[in-house]
């Protein structure tokens, strides 16, 4: 069977087309003719169906610049768990392959994955999609990527509170009603002391919507944001960011600092004497910093491991705004 190749593709007559496309799902037909991408031209040398390609065996195909050895890894996994698919570059996709659902192929018009491939040692933009993973012994992982909206049902703070600023919390000694439970601002003072202690992201929060008055300062959210800047640099503002969007969703946010994140959040709290576990862990991360998959990795397998979903709150690093934060689902994915 004369298969060649032309334009960077693989091409091929109508006997290839039966045998390779209409059954099977390799390629695209085009006037009746076979296009393959190479990678699947390199899966069919694997498989024996296919002898050489002008000379080429599959081994001396890998070692060209023609096909990537991950995104053959790639391919060949899916393939082997049932699943027809096509190389974006054949469907004028951005993804590396478009995945069809068991039973289907690309004569149909159901999706189940879009995929990127990536190596264990670059860097990606984390977005919406199905990322696969080859890692350094040559083995696949996927991890999926989805765009979640904050939304809870936790009481909002609507009384005024007054506090004082003591190193980096503001101690409130009469909170109002409600204030620590249900709603989940601030912890109890050590030692037996009445009142609470607000995290300064909590009293800043209370304070830019004018529900905190600060002792011996006439402006407690300019004061409080100072010294969140001085803590924290630029990160506190794009946590600020996303804790006030959490808050604006009906969501608690409290400290993720033994698991490794920025906040563990509930969306329903009942009484905090009786509080349920938090449904996510959040990391907030500038929008435009790429991410290695070894910490998507990380971030997922730590989730998973305490049942909770790791969710990245993409902020703005310019305009660190509650309402620019993007909201992505980080989990792993078995097709």
């Amino acid at each position: 069977m004369n298969l060649r190749f032309a334009d960077g593709l693989v091409r091929g007559g109508r006997e290839a087309r039966e045998r390779f496309h209409d059954t099977r799902a390799y390629g695209r037909s085009d006037d009746g003719s076979l296009v393959l991408a190479p990678v699947e031209a390199a899966h069919l040398l694997a498989r024996g169906d296919v002898d050489r390609i002008d000379g080429l065996g599959v081994r001396d195909l890998l070692a060209t610049e023609r096909v990537s050895l991950a995104e053959f890894a790639v391919y060949a996994d899916l393939r082997d768990r049932g699943f027809y698919l096509t190389p974006g570059r054949l469907l004028d996709e951005r993804a590396a392959f478009v995945v069809y659902p068991r039973g289907s192929g690309p004569w149909d018009d159901a999706v189940a994955y879009r995929i990127d491939v990536v190596g264990e040692r670059e860097t990606v933009a984390p977005t919406p999609g199905v990322l696969a993973v080859v890692d350094e012994d040559g083995e696949v992982s996927y991890i999926e990527c989805t765009t979640r909206d904050p939304a809870g049902s936790v009481d909002r703070v609507e009384t005024s509170l007054a506090g004082r600023l003591v190193e980096d919390r503001v101690l409130v000694a009469e909170p109002p009603a409600g204030v620590y439970d249900p709603s989940f601002y601030g912890q109890p003072l050590p030692g037996g002391l009445d009142g609470i202690g607000l995290s300064i992201l909590e009293a800043t929060h209370l304070a830019a919507t004018d529900r905190l008055a600060l002792a011996e300062h006439a402006d407690p959210d300019a004061r409080l944001r100072a010294v969140g800047r001085d803590l924290e640099g630029d990160r506190f503002e794009r946590r600020l960011a996303a804790y006030r969007a959490l808050r604006s969703a009906g969501i608690a946010p409290k400290t993720g600092y033994k698991f490794g994140a920025d906040f563990r959040s509930y969306a329903s709290i009942e009484s905090v004497d009786n509080l349920g576990h938090s449904e996510w862990l959040v990391r907030v991360r500038p929008a435009d910093r790429p991410v290695a998959p070894r910490d998507l990795a990380l971030d997922v397998r730590m989730a998973h491991g305490v049942r909770k979903t790791m969710v990245y709150a993409l902020v703005d690093p310019e305009t660190p705004r509650p309402d620019s934060v993007e909201w992505l689902a980080i989990e792993r994915l078995t097709p």
